[in-house]
């Protein structure tokens, strides 16, 4: 898809590692100028100056999504470096390792709760401007656990689906402005989250785990469709899945 994004700014939340990272490259290699965002300053100046090898514009922008105040500067911050956002991905995403309900506690709730979900939804109210502005493509990357519940726990799963719920309200209202919204759905991905389950993954799972790139590629497709079509939700799993 080399060039099929030539020209577009994106805003990618989550860029330091895993999805968003790889999905901050697989923009700018299409022609995309990207924001990258996340708490890790080294980990973005990182991907930042691997954008700007591209030949694209490439900006790394730390902000702490719990931080309602800084994530709504963060876009303000983007509109400022790029001009403007025509693609928004909201790759960011947390779990704890202390998820069964009997062991949660309040404050990891609120975490959960804060950066899958408030992060989202501060991001996107204050960056409905731009996104208006633009007709924009907004991709947010959940899990395949909202089609397929699984032991990933209360709190991340109420936030995928709150999630959902989210964007699926959001398209409802905007797509007379010509904002076009989508959900990922991966499964089983190997990144560095599958370090945070209570119990380590087995090596053949994870072997035959789907790669950051893979969501990539799925960020790609759903946000180079013409302004009269779009996808509303697209479920990505490993191959394996169909040999059990």
């Amino acid at each position: 898809m080399s060039g099929s994004h030539a020209g577009k700014r994106a805003a990618v939340y989550g860029a330091s590692s895993g999805m968003g990272r790889a999905t901050a490259l697989a923009l700018a290699r299409a022609g995309a100028d990207v924001a990258a965002l996340a708490r890790t300053e080294d980990a973005l100046e990182a991907v930042a100056r691997e954008i700007r090898g591209i030949g694209r514009q490439g900006v790394a922008i730390s902000v702490d999504i719990q931080d309602a105040a800084a994530a709504r500067a963060s876009v303000d911050s983007v509109v400022e470096a790029l001009g403007g956002i025509d693609i928004l991905v909201y790759a960011t995403g947390w779990n704890i390792p202390g998820r069964a309900l009997e062991l949660l506690s309040s404050s990891d709730w609120e975490l959960m709760q804060r950066t899958n979900l408030w992060g989202l939804y501060d991001v996107t109210q204050a960056a409905l401007p731009a996104l208006r502005e633009s007709g924009a493509r907004v991709v947010v990357i959940s899990s395949a656990a909202v089609q397929m519940p699984d032991m990933s726990g209360v709190a991340y799963q109420s936030t995928k689906h709150g999630e959902a719920g989210f964007v699926y309200g959001m398209m409802h209202e905007e797509a007379g402005n010509g904002i076009r919204a989508t959900m990922i759905f991966p499964g089983l991905t190997e990144t560095p989250m599958i370090d945070r389950r209570p119990a380590p993954t087995p090596p053949e799972m994870i072997a035959n785990a789907l790669q950051p790139e893979d969501v990539a590629e799925a960020v790609l497709f759903v946000t180079s469709l013409p302004a009269r079509a779009y996808v509303p939700e697209l479920v990505l799993l490993p191959a394996a899945i169909q040999q059990r």
